[in-house]
């Protein structure tokens, strides 16, 4: 009985990992948006993001910002990774 539960609890989560969203899209997107002139000379351009869209399971845009930088870090933007299923997002960070 415990192989049998087992064996169900398995094929179960696999089946579940398998209609997960994809996150990845075939193509990599890519968007330019208009730079907004700078707020003050201690801000750093955070360039925009991908987010994924659970809803309409795609990538949605999130457009750049100005920030304040973290003492000691600068900012990293996002890039698309290639991977066996198709481009994903991996999202920009402060190092």
């Amino acid at each position: 009985m415990k192989k049998i539960i087992l064996i169900l609890s398995i094929a179960t989560i696999t089946g579940l990992q398998s209609c997960a969203p994809g996150y990845s899209v075939q193509q990599p997107i890519y968007a330019e948006g208009a730079r907004p002139a700078t707020p003050g000379a201690t801000h750093v351009w955070v360039d925009g993001d991908w987010r994924w869209n659970y809803r309409q399971h795609k990538y949605a845009y999130r457009n750049g910002y100005w920030a304040r930088p973290y003492r000691g870090r600068t900012f990293h933007s996002g890039s698309w990774k290639h991977g066996p299923r198709g481009y994903r997002w991996i999202k920009g960070t402060w190092r």
